[in-house]
């Protein structure tokens, strides 16, 4: 949920809209998980991965926050059981950045189903139970606090009251699991990999139109208001660019936060320092690591490491919780592929 609903054009379509992303080491590889369509958008959503979309994986291997790396997923309708087709291409160099680019085509087969093809990479799409999990007060309450430059009030909630918002509720999941051997340059370099999730819907003249991106948790839900131009545009813009675009707005609101909270003796020197933590918008993960999305380390994203209490802490610098643990995730994680807590249809309907 971390980016749920965040823009006019993820409203657009709920099947577009990425709630959030997650990297990971996994039995043989390194796990990437995408998130999209979670049940809280309502009854009347449609179900199921957008048949005229693509869902791609864009991975960078050498540190310059370009995409290296593009493992697309697309789906066809489904079928009467819910089931829809599915197939995996492989897009490299110059190609991974273009969504009119074809690639390789590297297995096929249908939702709800285990599918490994070249490379040995698994893939599995289908329906999960929610791990993301956040305390709405406090949520509002940072937020409102960064829209309006003032000390996040808290005075009326208590932790013991603390909730859930996304408790029982469901996502359609997307999860690669992909093998040391398919990333040889950062097997011989640092190790290190930049990963974050986009989707684009196919236009009437052929086009592709890009909806939704994500890659830390939480960024768009404080920094850009989901009512605001600035939500869509931040969609449609690529990561290398968020220092230039975005990195004095989100510093100068960061540091208005810090000064009414009186944490720091310069806030324009904290913001400076968080703008280069929280931009570019990528998850950058250690091959063959423990990933957490902690304190003191960020470093992949488990799928239930608490990203709330780490956010809402950084941008205030001071410590600030919203009463929930990992205890509190709709659903328990797995130790074997795909990891994430299966759910049913009925689940996403309720």
């Amino acid at each position: 949920m971390s980016h749920f609903l965040d823009s006019a054009l993820s409203r657009f379509d709920v099947r577009l809209d990425i709630t959030d992303v997650y990297l990971f080491r996994g039995e043989v590889g390194t796990v990437f998980v995408m998130n999209v369509n979670r049940s809280a958008a309502g009854s009347d959503s449609p179900i199921g991965f957008h048949p005229h979309a693509h869902y791609d994986f864009r991975i960078d291997l050498d540190g310059d926050v370009i995409e290296d790396l593009n493992y697309r997923v697309a789906f066809g309708r489904a079928d009467r059981h819910g089931r829809q087709p599915l197939e995996r291409r492989l897009l490299a160099g110059a190609e991974a950045s273009e969504h009119k680019a074809t690639g390789e085509l590297l297995a096929w087969g249908s939702t709800e189903t285990v599918l490994t093809g070249r490379q040995d990479v698994r893939l599995w799409a289908g329906l999960a139970d929610e791990t993301f999990y956040v305390e709405p007060t406090v949520l509002e309450a940072v937020c409102r606090s960064i829209r309006l430059g003032r000390r996040v009030d808290l005075a009326t909630w208590q932790p013991r009251r603390a909730v859930n918002a996304f408790a029982g509720t469901t996502v359609y999941a997307i999860v690669l699991e992909i093998p040391d051997s398919a990333f040889p340059a950062a097997l011989e370099s640092a190790r290190q990999i930049g990963f974050w999730g986009t989707t684009a819907l196919a236009t009437d003249v052929g086009g592709w139109q890009p909806i939704n991106r994500v890659g830390q948790p939480l960024i768009q839900a404080l920094f850009n208001p989901a009512e605001t131009e600035r939500a869509c545009e931040y969609n449609t813009t690529h990561p290398a660019e968020d220092r230039a675009n975005y990195g004095e707005l989100f510093g100068r609101l960061v540091a208005q936060v810090v000064a009414a909270h009186g944490t720091a003796d310069d806030p324009f020197a904290y913001e400076a320092t968080l703008a280069q933590i929280l931009l570019p918008d990528i998850l950058v993960y250690e091959m063959s690591s423990a990933a957490t999305y902690g304190f003191a380390v960020r470093n992949g994203r488990g799928l239930t490491d608490n990203v709330a209490d780490v956010l809402f802490s950084l941008v205030t610098n001071r410590a600030i919780s919203d009463g929930l643990s990992r205890s509190h995730a709709a659903g328990t994680p797995s130790r074997e592929f795909p990891y994430v807590p299966f759910a049913s249809l009925s689940d996403h309907a309720a």
